[in-house]
């Protein structure tokens, strides 16, 4: 039995499930997470082009800076090695259902109303993505799922561009035409696209929802873009008589010529779809004329429809034959040049590298190497500027202009602001002024004024007695500093002579701390206040010690007892006088 590929050591691929331009799509299976995932991987035979390596990063970079419920979510992106070549891969959201391709390839009619609700979805997509930067360039049915439960959700962000290098060619046939038949006529002639560009092939996927076709049809991409360029699509109530105006209003309007004249953001489009469905007439009105919406290239006669539209005057005789002459000749010389215009402006759009554009790089963070390769990586030039910055660590990026995932042209130049870490004061000495004089310090100094604390002192009531952080410190500018202001301090009071027991109460009703210091003496009475400090009347901070001393009786004097006599009345016990004795 075949052992399942697996990428990355997590993801075990099941079957393919689409193939792309560029890309496969596989089911697959998450092993650590248990669920199921899409994995786009870069075609093998094009993983070994730089350039398409670069282009399908950047497609994945794209995806996965937008998170909503509209669009794919990107889970994880990452590379693989087959036969020693390194295969990038997205690891996607998996949805079940099908895409707007395959829905129109079934032939099925839909009513005007849901048409119109799918396109909402689309628009949805596209305003979140649009407000971050990010325009799609080829919104089409097959970039676009709907859900089992009838959601919409856009896919492919970025993957036009990868489709846009040199590398890509004409030969690519049925890609190319998928993508021209709602391409922009911006996109046809090569110029600089913006996100109205969006707008109109928005307008082209809803006119094809309307009508079950796309608006214009050829055989060949320059034939298609030619008509994006030059002819006006027929309205869809032409080919629906039961259509309802509003259809035409919207359509016309999202896909005309001049994105001037478009719908300026989707969130305007969606108002007129939102009114439209509620039966409320839409702002948009559907002004083509007529006789220019005819003009459309059926299949077959590309180029008899890119003859500029001429109106002959009739005349009689030879000077109406010499007319019709010179009009031949017109037309024989402008077809060449509009065909040949038309198809520099799809190859340019196909084939130039030149306008490419990329998003500008998450940097904020980093250091300026890493800024600087993050940026080169995605060929954007780097122009380093150093400011303070109070919320960035010093030598860290905390700002770029154009800001992260802006859209810009390769080989553009990104600011970024280098931090230099917040601007630094240094405290006063704010001991002995008042609160508003030390107010008025700190702020001369760029510092503010924090909290204020009263406390006994024996200095001066009012003044400053310390500051926190203290005198000298280096702190950042703006940084609050915290005083403490003297209370003044209380008057001691006189406890000479009283008992210890008084002292120690009058003392600690006023405010101290009475510690007791006794001395013996027989000169006062005992538990007498012989002295104290400081002294009676002294100013003190309150709270502070105030020492006493008392009187201690000394201890009685003990003399020793004498020892037993020996003899009595000067005689020995129990002997006799040696007189005595002697008679």
């Amino acid at each position: 039995m075949t052992q399942p590929r697996l990428l990355g050591g997590r993801y075990e691929l099941d079957g393919v499930v689409g193939r792309g331009g560029m890309a496969e799509v596989y089911r697959a299976r998450d092993v650590r997470l248990d669920r199921q995932v899409a994995v786009k991987t870069l075609r093998a035979d094009l993983a070994r082009d730089p350039v398409f390596q670069t282009r399908f990063r950047r497609e994945a970079q794209s995806a996965a800076s937008l998170n909503h419920p509209a669009v794919i979510a990107v889970y994880d992106t990452g590379e693989d090695t087959v036969a020693g070549t390194p295969v990038p891969y997205i690891v996607m959201e998996y949805v079940e259902g099908q895409t707007l391709r395959d829905l129109l390839h079934d032939d099925r009619r839909l009513l005007p109303e849901r048409a119109l609700e799918m396109v909402d979805g689309i628009l949805r997509a596209l305003d979140y993505s649009h407000r971050g930067g990010i325009v799609h360039r080829d919104i089409k049915p097959a970039n676009v799922m709907l859900t089992r439960t009838g959601e919409v959700k856009v896919m492919d962000f970025g993957i036009a561009r990868a489709l846009t290098d040199a590398s890509a060619t004409m030969t690519q046939t049925a890609q190319v035409i998928g993508t021209a038949q709602y391409l922009s006529p911006e996109q046809a002639r090569g110029e600089r696209v913006d996100s109205r560009s969006d707008i109109y092939s928005t307008g082209c996927v809803l006119y094809e929802l309307l009508t079950g076709q796309p608006p214009f049809t050829g055989d060949s991409p320059v034939a298609i873009a030619y008509q994006h360029v030059r002819e006006d699509p027929v309205p869809p109530s032409q080919l629906d008589p039961e259509m309802p105006s509003y259809a035409d209003a919207i359509v016309l309007k999202a896909m005309a010529k001049d994105p001037d004249e478009r719908y300026q953001s989707a969130t305007e489009m969606r108002t007129d779809i939102t009114r439209a469905l509620s039966g409320i007439p839409v702002d948009a009105a559907a002004t083509m004329p007529v006789t220019a919406a005819t003009q459309r290239l059926s299949p077959g006669s590309a180029t008899e429809a890119m003859l500029p539209p001429v109106e002959d005057e009739e005349m009689p005789g030879r000077r109406g034959h010499r007319r019709e002459r010179r009009w031949a000749w017109v037309r024989y010389l402008l077809i060449p040049l509009l065909v040949a215009a038309v198809a520099a402006g799809l190859a340019y759009w196909l084939l130039a590298d030149r306008t490419a554009q990329v998003a500008v790089p998450d940097v904020i963070g980093e250091n300026r190497a890493s800024a600087e390769q993050a940026l080169g990586e995605q060929q954007l030039q780097a122009r380093f500027v150093e400011e303070h910055n109070a919320r960035t660590e010093e030598g860290l990026v905390f700002k770029t202009d154009p800001p992260a995932r802006t859209q810009v042209d390769e080989g553009s130049t990104v600011t970024v602001y280098i931090s230099r870490g917040p601007r630094t004061a240094q405290v006063p000495d704010l001991v002995g002024l008042t609160r508003s004089q030390a107010e008025d310090r700190l702020e001369s100094s760029g510092l503010k004024l924090g909290s204020v604390d009263r406390r006994p002192s024996e200095e001066q009531r009012g003044t400053v007695i310390s500051s926190d952080p203290p005198n000298g410190a280096e702190v950042e500018q703006g940084s609050e500093v915290d005083i403490v202001v003297s209370q003044g301090g209380n008057t001691v009071p006189n406890v000479v002579g009283l008992s210890s027991a008084d002292a120690q109460n009058q003392l600690r009703a006023a405010g101290f701390n009475p510690v007791v210091q006794p001395r013996e003496t027989t000169q006062q009475p005992p538990d007498t206040v012989l002295s104290q400090s400081p002294s009676g009347g002294a100013t003190a901070p309150q709270g502070s010690t105030v020492t006493i001393v008392v009187v201690q009786q000394p201890e009685p004097t003990e003399f020793p007892t004498p020892p037993p006599s020996t003899e009595d009345d000067g005689f020995p016990l129990g002997g006799s006088s040696s007189r005595g004795n002697s008679r």
